[in-house]
């Protein structure tokens, strides 16, 4: 992403999980902080998730009972075969 280009809203979301990870490249990370900066919208996206992974992180883990495990196990399988056949 050069520094000529406008950086969107579209391209936070892109970058966010890296921005919140600190893995970010350091012009991109500019960009975005300028980004946020400007954009309320974002800039609550941003925050909100910030927040979501801090309370995340302080719980215990829950086990998924195995009958749901069972049926997100399946589902995954099916999109991974859905998305080799692409």
């Amino acid at each position: 992403m050069g520094t000529t280009r406008q950086f969107t809203c579209k391209h936070l979301l892109q970058e966010l999980t890296d921005y919140l990870d600190g893995s970010l490249d350091a012009e991109v990370r500019t960009q975005l902080e300028a980004h946020l900066a400007k954009c309320p919208n974002c800039w609550v996206v941003c925050d909100t998730t910030k927040k979501t992974i801090e309370v995340f992180k302080g719980m215990d883990p829950y086990p998924l009972p195995d009958d749901v495990k069972g049926r997100l196990m399946k589902a995954l399988q099916k999109r991974c075969h859905q998305a080799g056949q692409s």
